[in-house]
């Protein structure tokens, strides 16, 4: 899989691809919060920030998928979410806010692959995210990469109940002096 990372500048030129494939992964959901208008508000949102980095995969041309996220201020934490107690004023917190897989690539390993490079790009002490708790295998393939459940979240109304994942990262991934913190989500 050819892997092609993009920053918070970048995303006009991807913007319409993340879209569509979350149309694909979502084809089955018919409620306004999975709606492609409702994940194009997240994306805006998201990539806004300048510490907004994603990786895409291609095999052979096509797109298999995408992870994107960006990073707290050090310290930064969900809002609404209690703080882990591990946090500190000088914790480096990366938010993988979206990892999406074509439903055809699936079960093939894509998902580690951007997943993992999305995270070597970052300058972070953890990786943390929220799964949908209806759908407890994908929290046990979480698990499975070294992420526990520190919480939950229902971060808006119409929104499923998260659980808050986090993963201490074996040391600060990236480069320290290009990292450039944002705040809060």
């Amino acid at each position: 899989m050819d892997l092609k990372h993009y920053g918070y500048e970048d995303v006009k030129d991807i913007r319409a691809l993340l879209l569509d494939i979350h149309d694909d992964v979502y084809a089955e959901e018919h409620d306004d919060f999975h709606s492609r208008d409702r994940f194009a508000q997240f994306v805006d949102a998201w990539s806004a920030k300048e510490t907004w980095a994603c990786v895409v995969g291609f095999e052979k041309g096509e797109p298999v998928g995408y992870a994107y996220g960006a990073a707290f201020n050090p310290g930064g934490w969900w809002r609404g979410v209690q703080d882990p107690v591990w946090l500190t004023p000088e914790t480096r917190v990366f938010a993988v806010s979206e990892l999406m897989v074509d439903p055809r690539w699936r079960k093939t390993g894509a998902s580690v692959a951007l997943h993992d490079a999305l995270l070597g790009t970052q300058y972070a002490h953890y990786a943390t995210l929220f799964v949908d708790t209806a759908h407890p295998g994908v929290i046990a393939l979480y698990e499975g990469w070294g992420y526990s459940r520190v919480s939950e979240s229902k971060p808006f109304d119409d929104a499923p109940l998260y659980a808050v994942m986090a993963k201490q990262l074996s040391r600060p991934h990236g480069d320290a002096a290009t990292a450039r913190p944002e705040g809060r989500r």
